[in-house]
């Protein structure tokens, strides 16, 4: 059972805190929001969540920020799903901003070795999360072996074609080999049952602007159309979030001068340093091209940054209803009981690669995140505190 419903205010101040501490990248997210909203706060249950997760690997778009908008919405309607993403996204932006204002000072500001103590505990942070969503998505013989065979299916064949077929050979097989109930009805509602059309609204207003914007940049032009084009078109088509937007962004700033090789590839070093989703990596860009073009750095970073995410926030709105009336059927049920266990194994093959690969090259690595794992899941210390205490600990290994 959930509790009662938190009020907008509420939910905001909740997100900007998550935004200001959620470190690790999307997958890591995922564990920071099951902690709050499910473990501690108790706004969604275990099901409700594994649901939205799966729900959102389906979507194109950034997943832990569609899922934090699909709390927010399931909360308090669409005004629920703007403030989610606008306390999650606006921290990391504005550093972001801040970064294309003064690029070498924020870069030398940076002490050497908390780089490598926040990628340290992102793998304590996954590991908690693998660990939670395992054991109540993955609780029986039939779920756990769909499970590791995705996570090796996917470390096999990387990548959004790999994740894809995992998620859908997980729904067949949930659908043949796990029957399931319907859900319970006493669910929140996603959107105002009084505004039943509201949902195709946004679904139409998703495809609406993928398809006119790009004859409005070519027929009207401008930087500001063009921007809007080329970002919203990066948000709308790429499937698994995170870094695999990057080659899309590159393609469409730095071959065309927008932005330099060098400044593109400081700029997401510094992505990796923040706080919150990858996507805010677009305010960056939308700032150094306002520099470059005699725009407000600020106000062009605001307009990609939004239009990054605008295609997103659509789909959830638009789809999360009618997934709200469609899960409750016995048939997805079963197969939502596959999907969920294939999500567990893509989480773990996340867990591997790129997380453990790219944190833990040393004993002092493996040490760090095994006390950071420790602190959360046993002591239940507040996962801010964590990073903090991995990020000083990183810079006093790489001193001595």
């Amino acid at each position: 059972m959930t509790r009662d419903r938190p009020t907008l205010a509420t939910l905001l101040r909740v997100f900007i805190r998550l935004g200001l501490t959620s470190f690790g990248g999307p997958v890591a997210h995922l564990g920071y929001f099951r902690e709050e909203f499910v473990v501690r706060r108790r706004w969604l249950d275990e099901a409700r969540y594994a649901d939205l997760v799966a729900l959102c690997q389906f979507l194109p778009g950034p997943a832990s920020s569609q899922v934090g908008m699909g709390i927010g919405a399931l909360c308090r309607g669409p005004a629920g799903a703007l403030a989610a993403w606008l306390g999650f996204t606006l921290p990391s932006a504005a550093a972001l901003v801040a970064l294309a204002y003064g690029l070498e000072a924020f870069a030398g500001a940076v002490p050497p070795g908390v780089l490598e103590g926040l990628k340290v505990v992102a793998v304590a942070v996954v590991a908690q999360a693998v660990w939670g969503i395992g054991r109540s998505q993955c609780p029986d013989r039939g779920r756990a072996p769909l499970a590791l065979l995705a996570a090796a299916g996917v470390v096999a064949w990387p990548g959004t074609g790999g994740q894809m077929a995992a998620i859908i050979l997980g729904a067949l097989a949930g659908w043949r080999l796990l029957p399931g109930e319907a859900a319970p009805a006493e669910q929140v509602a996603a959107v105002d049952q009084s505004h039943r059309h509201l949902p195709l609204v946004f679904l139409a207003g998703f495809f609406v602007l993928l398809g006119v914007l790009p004859l409005i940049a070519w027929q009207v032009g401008g930087l500001e159309l063009v921007l809007l084009d080329k970002f919203y078109r990066a948000g709308a088509l790429v499937f698994g979030g995170g870094h695999v937007v990057l080659p899309l962004l590159e393609a469409e700033v730095v071959p065309p001068g927008l932005v330099g090789r060098e400044a593109f590839l400081a700029g997401y070093g510094a992505a990796q340093a923040v706080p919150g989703p990858l996507f805010t990596f677009a305010a960056y860009l939308g700032a150094m091209i306002g520099v470059g073009a005699g725009r407000p750095p600020w106000l062009i970073g605001l307009l990609c940054l939004g239009a990054v995410f605008l295609p997103s926030g659509l789909l959830i709105l638009g789809v999360l209803p009618y997934w709200d009336a469609l899960r409750r059927q016995p048939q997805m049920q079963a197969a939502l009981r596959g999907v969920n266990a294939a999500v567990v194994g893509l989480l773990l093959a996340a867990l591997y690669d790129p997380v453990w690969t790219s944190a833990i090259r040393t004993p002092a690595h493996f040490a760090l995140t095994l006390g950071a794992f420790g602190l959360l899941a046993f002591w239940k210390v507040p996962p801010w505190l964590v990073v903090l205490l991995s990020a000083v600990a990183g810079w006093l290994l790489s001193v001595n």
